[in-house]
């Protein structure tokens, strides 16, 4: 039995962040139902890309796959009817799109009072910015990650990853084992909503306390890190290198990996915050030393001293490098039409646990399957198909 096995999810999600949810409690075994329209309804066959494309496969995978038009009364019925037996529902619909389909929580909870129900907007459940449409990149511009990202004096700079998706889906989906949890004790579901703009502000994390606490308005820092000093990315003879090593003691040992001990007794790098006011200085004088070795070299004497110590990789070298390759971050996949293919595997591992393998369905792969597990009878599974409601 997988971890999450004894919970049924019905999953209505498009895109990212909403798949990037389900597929936490998929990874882990939870019974995941993907809900796609019809053909009729759906003619651009869904959205999120390429069914056989990395992203679809990804975000998608450990489920099971039916049809069914929710902008019928036969297929809002059915699936009414699948929610007494199942135990959470997500969606990332616009705020007002929930209520027109009847998948809002108010309805699902009189349905099954124990449901919980994980919802994924762009801008929050009400409020004058509930009904927009929502977008990775602008809840990166909106939530302020957009204005630290990037050189200093260059302009906002989008973050390379859809980070307002991924950590939306994140806190969406633990926020359903949250409530699941709580359901144990009180027999009652729960309504999780987040949105992508609630999440970007969350991932500021310590640069939104600042100006909270104290009215700082961070910068952008480019490759230097704003506080701790010197942590950056220096030129080396082949490359660059990324050094991390702020506080007195980890100063020493950068000053002794490089052997600039006389150099370092400038009195403008005396203490952390003579080094933090001189940052300029303290780089140009530790990337003087290092571009005359190459980038292993130094990977490797600072690992050696304790010094927090790494190359930049492309992503080719990410899944190259020695240590990812025994953590097995790229899963092996089997699947029906692609052969075997190779996914990220979920980062987290739970001792004698291992992530779900199986491949994203097609679409409507599991219809009938799914429907007679819970109990539709071959008629009415017929009928559905008559009036085109799957």
């Amino acid at each position: 039995m997988m971890p999450l096995a004894r919970f049924t999810v019905l999953d209505l999600t498009r895109v990212r962040s909403g798949p990037t949810c389900v597929r936490q409690l998929a990874d882990w075994g939870a019974n995941v139902i993907k809900i796609e329209a019809t053909d009729e309804v759906d003619t651009g066959k869904g959205l999120g890309g390429e069914r056989h494309g990395p992203d679809f496969q990804l975000v998608h995978r450990n489920k099971r796959a039916m049809t069914l038009n929710l902008k019928s009364e036969e297929g809002r019925a059915a699936f009414h009817r699948m929610v007494r037996r199942a135990d959470v529902v997500v969606e990332n619909y616009r705020p007002d799109v929930k209520h027109r389909l009847g998948v809002d929580y108010e309805s699902l909870c009189a349905i099954n009072p124990r449901i919980v129900l994980g919802s994924i907007s762009g801008f929050g459940q009400t409020g004058p910015y509930a009904k927009r449409p929502g977008f990775d990149q602008i809840a990166q511009g909106m939530g302020g990650l957009m204005s630290v990202t990037g050189l200093p004096g260059q302009g906002p700079v989008r973050a390379g990853i859809p980070v307002a998706d991924l950590t939306a889906g994140l806190y969406c989906a633990i926020g359903i084992l949250v409530a699941l949890l709580e359901r144990e004790a009180t027999g009652r579901g729960r309504w999780v909503h987040t949105s992508l703009l609630e999440a970007m502000v969350a991932m500021m994390d310590f640069q939104a306390t600042r100006w909270l606490m104290k009215g700082e308005v961070p910068q952008q820092a480019g490759n230097d890190h704003p506080t701790t000093i010197p942590t950056g990315l220096f030129r080396t003879s082949d490359g660059v290198v990324n050094i991390a090593g702020g506080g007195g003691e980890m100063w020493k040992r950068i000053i002794g990996v490089l052997g600039l001990e006389e150099e370092a007794k400038d009195p403008d790098m005396a203490t952390d915050a003579l080094r933090s006011k001189n940052r300029a200085k303290v780089n140009a004088m530790l990337q003087a030393k290092l571009e005359t070795r190459p980038t292993a070299e130094w990977v490797a004497a600072f690992n050696a001293a304790g010094v927090p110590c790494g190359p930049v990789y492309s992503m080719d070298q990410v899944f190259a490098d020695e240590q990812v390759k025994h953590l097995g971050l790229a899963m092996p996949v089997q699947h029906p039409l692609l052969g075997e293919i190779r996914l990220v595997r979920a980062p987290m591992q739970i001792e004698g646990v291992a992530c779900a393998r199986n491949p994203t369905p097609e679409r409507g792969q599991h219809t009938e399957e799914v429907l007679r597990e819970f109990g539709f009878s071959e008629d009415e599974i017929a009928a559905l198909r008559a009036k085109k409601a799957v």
